[in-house]
């Protein structure tokens, strides 16, 4: 019996590689949310210009959300779909009440800067098992969020 999976990875490695997505999957869940919250509730004079890119921010994770969930199912296992065990495995914490603008806006930064780690955490995982897909999926996000990080600390200056 082989010890690869069907897309050639060896199992060890796989399994390793989808509990280290699992833990990105429960932190954009996790982020998901809160972002839809300051969507929500923001308030103030920037709430035209906050409201409406938070919905950006939050389709875009959802996108990813879903990305992150097949890719484990490419890996050969299953993602972990309880908000409960998300509540557990995530480093990112449920934000609630939050209406200020600028605290929103600090909320979304700290968020994509865990989001990163964590990438770069599966991105050397996925690079010392060979494993071309997962590295390019996080190399993707890696880069994109980064410029966000970037936007996001210029806006509160």
């Amino acid at each position: 019996m082989s010890d690869t999976n069907t897309i050639g990875l060896h199992e060890a490695s796989a399994s390793q590689l989808a509990e280290k997505l699992n833990e990105l999957l429960a932190n954009y869940q996790i982020f998901y949310m809160n972002v839809r919250g300051y969507h929500w509730n923001v308030k103030g004079r920037q709430f035209f210009q906050l409201h409406e890119k938070f919905e950006e921010f939050y389709t875009d994770l959802l996108t990813k959300v879903d990305e992150v969930a097949e890719r484990i199912l490419t890996l050969g296992h299953t993602p972990v779909h309880a908000y409960s065990d998300y509540v557990k495995i995530a480093r990112i914490e449920e934000d609630k009440n939050v209406h200020d603008g600028e605290a929103c806006v600090r909320g979304v930064l700290q968020g994509y800067q865990t989001l990163i780690e964590l990438q770069r955490e599966l991105l050397s995982l996925a690079s010392d098992a060979d494993d071309e897909g997962t590295a390019a999926q996080a190399g993707d996000y890696i880069r994109e969020q980064e410029k966000t990080v970037w936007m996001l600390g210029a806006y509160l200056g």
